[in-house]
């Protein structure tokens, strides 16, 4: 099951020469992720205040395949791959009109307040758990 996020480049995502500088596909996973961890009714603020909680991006694999340029309407999918214990692996993908523009591979930890690894708790496990059985994802 795949998550979508609509996206409209503003003239700051461009660089000199009019299409997205590159790193600006970077905020539009981040914010992809962002609502998909939402959707799957997972408060991220509360998850930290109760539990000293958060997710930090571990590894990203990116492939930049055309251009998208200033005005355009993207969409932002994303699909969870693999939960482990502490882990979560995702595919997006930041498309416009069905053509895939971007393409990632996003590796999110689970932290403590120290900075050190952390279990999902349950209940994090649980939601996301039920989004993989429906996909498919083991």
């Amino acid at each position: 099951m795949s998550h979508s996020f609509p996206v409209r480049v503003y003239y700051e995502d461009t660089d000199l020469a009019g299409i997205v500088y590159y790193a600006n596909y970077l905020k539009f996973i981040e914010r992809g992720r962002s609502e998909w961890v939402r959707g799957q009714g997972v408060d991220q603020m509360a998850l930290k205040e109760a539990e000293g909680i958060v997710f930090a991006v571990r590894r990203v694999e990116a492939d930049y395949l055309s251009p998208a340029r200033f005005g355009e309407e993207l969409e932002v999918a994303t699909r969870l791959l693999q939960i482990g214990g502490a882990r979560i692996e995702l595919a997006q993908e930041v498309r416009r009109d069905g053509v895939t523009l971007f393409r990632a591979l996003v590796t999110l930890v689970c932290m403590n307040a120290q900075g050190r690894p952390a279990r999902l708790p349950g209940p994090v496990r649980a939601r996301l758990s039920a989004v993989s059985a429906e996909s498919g994802v083991g």
